[in-house]
């Protein structure tokens, strides 16, 4: 299970034993690189610890710990959760300011305890075969059971289709599921597993001075990024051209002064490109910044490694040029990087937020032929053509425009855009997916209570992260293509303090008329250039008609998605996947509708997943441990038990 793994952690593996329960760490050695390997204990031998990420405030919570009587042997992170959980239980959990999963193993009362961050940024899978309670990082580690099935789950690849990503109740195997983000769970002797929500964000605004909040967010993102800054080996930072990681490499560059490496991804593509933009943010603020630069054929050939590392479908290219980033930084020597992700989702900067509040406009004069038009300043494309644009808004941003006690009212365009993906799964494994219920009334089961009683904008933030931010952005295109080449990454806007006291600034600070990220653009004016933070939220994309259907498309496409392939693995429909192919080929991938775009992805995405996974399994070599426990003996391997355990 260790080396399904080894990507997560090549510098060490540790073994704890006892008979009745068993857990193996592939570790990242970041803080205290020589003594803090895993798992270790507290200083009776009582709890055993491993974890997967990184307690940022271990320093404070150590010193506090010190003075409660308690003794460390290391200076790792992971010992201080060890000592926390003595002291406080899982009430250490709301201490911690970091992004974990963990597991803790109490020797006395044979009870395993797992969490997980706020914000699911580590990931954790649970399965249970047969009695065996299994967890782990990736679940192609839990796939090495003997009683696993190498299957895909109908219910995940639905949620998928639907929502860009599966709700932690399950995943893209059967079986297997997440831990769901802010929860932990308790496995008592008997096996029963009880989980408990530990944290939930809100959005409730409070009257304040807006210059209160302006100064608190700055002082904030000040903390939250020196922390993260904390490491026993150098981090670095991405910059992508946009105002978020733009602030971020200015608070870690004030910080370690003109030494700071920086990276970002340049495109073949100019449609794509941020590269002037990036070297604005790298000339202002004098850091050593790389770029790497990414076309259409890298794109495609990093694909099936994406899918491998991410284990799900994917509705777009777009983790792929992350993989080649993580790739770059991993080549300079580096092994940490701050990125800006959870800056849109708390601050409200997408597209989706503003289209919300333009339809909600709308639905009070639905008959008007103006307001309607207000979402030309939201697509540049539309604008262009006024007569178009009236007309497209009628047929589709118009379509359930007066349904506003929908809970999902702000999402529900989007994920029945994305649904029609579902067309192409096989008409048997479509009926499982939707035996029960449907995933967005799965994803509104999951919602916490406040989100009913928060305003328009708030639950719209709410289900983006519950979906986008957690199962996508986190889950897919971060932290997989992050640690698919061993590189660890640290977020400083979901730092719990700076997502909090976004939920308590009013809307207007958030989405002020249709500037988004109002709050954040204001408290950067002393980081970021001015045209840096003028600039229009630019989606991240990729490359994906001409990566996967022109002239250059590699072999395993037209290979995997022939009727041949797809009527063996049973999971698409051979003749709508025939005529979708059909149709992007005719084009050579060019002007293809996002549509047909995402359907494409998915529908490869699913055959690479089955492909690597169910049809012909590559299983990874077994670690030897450099250290392991047995009973409460420590011991380590020596040059003779490491020759006969190969």
């Amino acid at each position: 299970m260790a080396g399904e793994v080894r990507h997560r952690g090549p510098d060490s593996t540790g073994l704890y034993a006892d008979g009745r329960f068993g857990m193996a760490c592939a570790r990242l050695a970041i803080i205290d690189v020589e003594g803090g390997d895993q798992p270790l204990s507290d200083e009776a031998g009582r709890l055993w610890v491993m974890q997967n990420g990184e307690i940022y405030n271990h320093v404070e919570l150590r010193t506090e710990l010190r003075a409660l009587g308690h003794a460390f042997a290391t200076d790792s992170d992971t010992e201080v959760i060890a000592h926390a959980f003595e002291q406080w239980g899982p009430g250490c959990l709301e201490r911690f300011n970091g992004d974990f999963a963990l597991a803790i193993w109490d020797r006395e009362r044979r009870e395993l305890f797992l969490a997980r961050d706020r914000f699911g940024v580590r990931p954790l899978f649970l399965a249970d075969y047969g009695g065996d309670v299994c967890f782990a990082s990736e679940a192609k580690a839990l796939l090495r059971h003997p009683k696993a099935a190498r299957e895909l789950d109908p219910v995940g690849i639905a949620e998928t289709l639907t929502l860009w990503s599966t709700l932690p109740q399950h995943s893209a195997f059967s079986r297997i599921r997440e831990l769901a983000p802010a929860h932990y769970a308790v496995i008592g002797a008997d096996g029963a597993i009880r989980e408990v929500r530990w944290w939930a964000l809100g959005f409730e605004p409070e009257e304040r001075p807006e210059a209160d909040f302006l100064e608190e967010l700055e002082s904030l993102l000040v903390d939250a990024t020196r922390i993260r800054l904390r490491a026993d080996v150098p981090v670095a930072a991405y910059v992508s051209g946009g105002v978020d990681s733009a602030a971020v490499a200015a608070l870690a560059a004030r910080e370690v002064g003109h030494g700071l490496h920086a990276f970002g991804i340049g495109f073949a593509d100019s449609r794509f490109d941020e590269s002037s933009f990036q070297d604005q943010v790298a000339d202002r603020l004098e850091i050593d910044f790389q770029r790497t630069l990414v076309d259409a054929e890298s794109i495609a050939s990093l694909l099936p490694r994406v899918v491998e590392l991410a284990e799900t479908p994917l509705l777009r290219t777009a983790p792929a040029p992350l993989l080649h980033l993580s790739a770059a930084v991993h080549a300079a020597g580096l092994r940490v990087v701050l990125t800006g992700e959870g800056a849109d989702e708390l601050f409200a900067g997408y597209d989706i937020f503003r289209e919300d509040k333009v339809r909600r406009f709308w639905a009070r004069e639905p008959e008007s032929r103006l307001r309607p038009l207000l979402l030309t300043r939201l697509n540049r494309f539309l604008a262009a053509d006024v007569a178009r644009a009236g007309s497209f808004f009628t047929g589709f941003y118009g379509r359930d425009l007066l349904a506003l006690d929908d809970p999902v009212y702000s999402h529900r365009l989007r994920f029945t855009n994305t649904a029609r993906c579902l067309r192409l799964l096989d008409p048997d494994v479509l009926a499982r997916a939707q035996r029960e219920s449907t995933p967005v009334d799965r994803l509104v089961e999951l919602l916490p209570t406040r989100f009913h009683g928060e305003s328009p904008l708030g639950r719209a933030q709410q289900l983006e992260i519950a979906t986008f931010l957690q199962g996508y952005l986190l889950h897919a295109q971060g932290d997989r293509m992050l640690m698919g080449n061993s590189v660890e990454g640290r977020f400083p806007y979901l730092d719990y303090r700076v997502a909090e006291l976004a939920g308590r600034l009013p809307d207007s600070m958030r989405l002020r008329g249709l500037q988004e990220k109002y709050a954040l653009r204001k408290a950067a004016v002393r980081l970021v250039p001015a045209e840096i933070r003028a600039r229009t939220k630019q989606p991240y994309r990729a490359p994906i008609g001409e990566a996967l259907a022109g002239p250059s498309a590699p072999a395993y496409v037209r290979e995997l998605l022939s009727p041949e392939h797809v009527r063996a693995a049973g999971l698409l429909d051979p003749a709508a996947v025939d005529r979708l192919v059909r149709k992007v080929a005719a084009t050579g991938g060019v002007g293809v509708g996002e549509t047909d775009e995402m359907a494409f992805v998915a529908s490869l995405t699913l055959m690479l997943l089955h492909e690597r996974f169910v049809a012909a399994p590559r299983l990874a070599p077994a670690l030897v441990p450099d250290r392991f426990v047995v009973g409460d003996r420590l011991q380590a391997f020596g040059e003779a038990n490491v020759a006969e355990a190969r």
